[in-house]
């Protein structure tokens, strides 16, 4: 679909032009990322939702506009900034960039108390920050949602001076933050922790306001920012969707390119590593207790309280409990909803009372795909896969570790079955490191398209992400820094790249030595060597080399996971065919090299890489009889030739087949039309 731009009289500066046309992009990408998140096409649903506008299901809370310039101004509601009596109201920020690029969260205790029925949360939280900046920083700066109040931040047991400003920023589904600058007694260190006791509150209801303020059409806007807290049904998926828990950003806005999502994949990566703990109470209307609760992916233990006099005017109970867990590259999540309960294999199903029909079609998929899974990857997955049944059948589906957020309706064994290949394999390979959770779920649903409908169409199921990879990598490491496996930040990278790696560690090492050190990975002892930014690629090159492998994959990782060099470019060189018998053959081989038939012919073949990343690219010389592919290294910004046997004239080269993600093209292939001219120039008489 795409949207309309206004017409635009000449007399407006390019700069506004150029404004109206990243904010056109933003709600074209908007659109995409939601069709492109869709499990189901549409086609799947029987009864089509009718759209909704903003004024049924979103909620305006503040307006903004941009100036010919492209500089964002603010009109807030003077209650919005209301605190409590340490906090003081400002209408511009105090803490810097600086300031809250440096802060890292590295242990959340959390107290949150739902109030359903009106969409209220209240929060009490104790946290721990780190400043992980190259200077001491005089302030801390606290975000949050704009629909909720700073109350109360407390340091060292005794109440803090700060102040609070509304920041505009799409990390949030209101399009602003507000923001406490905590003021230090003394400006905390580089590497030195500082512990807060916060209180904040205010209400969650249902906002599209940072989609529409870009152009996206209502209906649209609000199945992508369908979180809200509400009796039924409660999502909070976290920064970048809604600043639920306190955090610290750049603010950033839709239409200026990737930044929002480069943001909230920073956001993530800093992240992983702390600790997070969460104390659940939700208050329910009499007769409407949820019957599952969901906390960062991990389904958690209800229990439920109703009053035992009262009358219906007294609101029942549900407590649950998070203790202990360790984020890896996650936003922190919040899910409580009133469903039903169904069991497949390693799947539990939390359904609508109007889509139980479908259950029995998913339960067949999650049983079709577990054999493969557990001939790849182990007999029992780590963790049950969860699905929560979304509200309306047009909202957009959600996923983080083994927990699918979708609409549970009818489809075809082929798109369930697919479906369920990623998300179980989540089940099976749990992992802190995005590359490795991420690419290996990838990566095993190619293999399920290899599987059902063979390798050309997995290869082009891998292809579908090499354009926007190529376009986003630098085109030599002095360009940019890029984005290394190990600290990826972009689906791009940690999925699409990084399901680009296992395949070629698939044809490097082969499918056993591959199995075997998936099953052997352990998420806990991979943690334990560090998460976050300054983090290494981990333990998996270690388990490659345990599980029997007898060659040296330091070159690979170096130029494919711990940094990123950019992508290859292949080419073919000169091609000589010789025509070869045994005894010449004998000659110039060793004696243990096997010997052609009379027929045979030699192809020498030189191969060029133009990039700067090395890669190991499959050759394939093939006549109309036969063919043969030998595996070939070239060397990054260097060229290789090399000696390929086969019996009968070859007619055809082709260099790499699609595994090998490339700038230009994937696969190269060059035709001998006439064979003759290949043949290497005739040797000179020799003068007497």
């Amino acid at each position: 679909m795409k949207f309309a731009l206004p017409h635009i009289p000449e007399r407006l500066s390019s700069r506004f032009r150029a404004r109206q046309q990243r904010h056109a992009s933003a709600a074209r990408f908007a659109f995409c990322l939601l069709a492109a998140c869709a499990v189901l096409p549409a086609a799947a649903q029987t009864t089509p939702a009718s759209p909704q506008t903003p004024s049924q299901r979103g909620q305006v809370i503040f307006s903004r506009s941009t100036d010919q310039n492209g500089v964002t101004t603010t009109t807030v509601d003077p209650g919005a900034l209301q605190s409590d009596p340490g906090g003081q109201a400002v209408q511009a920020p105090v803490a810097t960039d600086a300031e809250r690029q440096a802060v890292t969260f590295t242990e959340f205790n959390m107290d949150v108390h739902l109030r359903s029925a009106t969409h209220e949360i209240a929060v009490r939280a104790l946290l721990t920050v780190r400043n992980d900046g190259s200077a001491p920083i005089a302030h801390i700066p606290l975000q949050i949602s704009s629909s909720l109040r700073w109350e109360r931040i407390r340091l060292a047991g005794r109440d803090a001076l700060y102040t609070v400003a509304t920041l505009n920023s799409d990390t949030d589904h209101t399009g602003q933050l507000h923001e406490a600058a905590v003021k230090l007694a003394a400006p905390l260190a580089p590497g030195a922790t500082q512990q807060l006791d916060v209180t904040y509150s205010g209400a969650i209801p249902q906002s599209a306001q940072r989609l529409l303020a870009i152009g996206t059409p209502g209906d649209v806007a609000l199945h992508s920012d369908w979180d809200a807290i509400g009796v039924d049904f409660t999502g909070i998926r976290g920064f970048g969707n809604v600043v639920w828990y306190p955090a610290s950003s750049i603010p950033v806005v839709l239409g200026d390119g990737n930044r929002v999502f480069d943001e909230m994949g920073e956001h993530k990566l800093r992240m992983a590593g702390a600790r997070f703990f969460l104390r659940l109470t939700v208050e329910f209307p009499h007769g409407q207790e949820p019957t599952v609760a969901l906390i960062n992916g991990h389904s958690v233990p209800i229990a439920i309280t109703e009053p035992s006099n009262g009358g219906q005017e007294i609101a029942g109970i549900a407590t649950a409990l998070l203790d202990s867990a360790t984020l890896g590259f996650e936003a922190p999540s919040l899910f409580v909803a009133v469903r039903n309960q169904h069991h497949a294999d390693n799947t539990v199903l939390w359904t609508l009372p109007g889509d139980d029909v479908a259950v029995d079609a998913w339960a067949a998929a999650a049983s079709a795909v577990t054999p493969f899974l557990q001939g790849w990857l182990g007999q029992a997955p780590r963790a049950q896969l969860t699905l929560l049944d979304l509200p309306d059948p047009q909202d957009a589906p959600f996923e983080t570790g083994a927990l699918l957020v979708t609409v549970v309706r009818q489809g075809t064994p082929d798109q369930l079955s697919g479906v369920m290949a990623h998300a179980l394999t989540h089940a099976w390979m749990s992992s802190p490191r995005a590359w490795l959770s991420e690419g290996v779920a990838h990566f095993m649903g190619t293999l399920w398209v290899e599987k059902q409908m063979g390798r050309e169409k997995a290869l082009q199921a891998l292809a579908s992400g090499r354009d926007a990879l190529a376009l986003i990598e630098p085109s030599s490491p002095g360009v940019s820094a890029g984005q290394p496996l190990a600290q990826a930040i972009s689906p791009v990278y940690y999925r699409t790249k990084a399901a680009y790696v296992f395949w070629m560690l698939r044809d490097l090492v082969g499918d056993p030595a591959l199995s075997a050190a998936l099953r052997a990975y352990s998420p806990a002892d991979d943690a334990a060597r560090g998460l976050g930014p300054a983090s290494g690629s981990g333990s998996f090159e270690k388990l490659l080399e345990q599980a029997g492998l007898r060659r040296d994959l330091s070159w690979f990782f170096a130029d494919w996971v711990d940094a990123d060099k950019g992508l290859p470019d292949i080419s073919i060189g000169n091609v000589f065919l010789t025509p070869v018998d045994q005894g010449s053959h004998r000659q110039n081989q060793s004696d243990t090299a096997p010997a052609p038939e009379a027929n045979g012919w030699l192809a020498t073949i030189s191969l060029a890489n133009s990039g700067y990343a090395a890669a190991e690219v499959p050759v394939t010389v093939r006549n109309p009889d036969t063919s043969i592919t030998q595996r070939i290294l070239v060397p990054a910004r260097g060229s290789i030739t090399e000696h390929v046997l086969i019996q009968g004239r070859p007619t055809q080269i082709q260099a790499n087949d699609g595994t090998v993600p490339e700038t230009e093209a994937s696969i190269h292939i060059r035709d001998l039309d006439n064979p003759e001219s290949n043949l290497p120039p005739p040797t000179p008489p020799v003068q007497r």
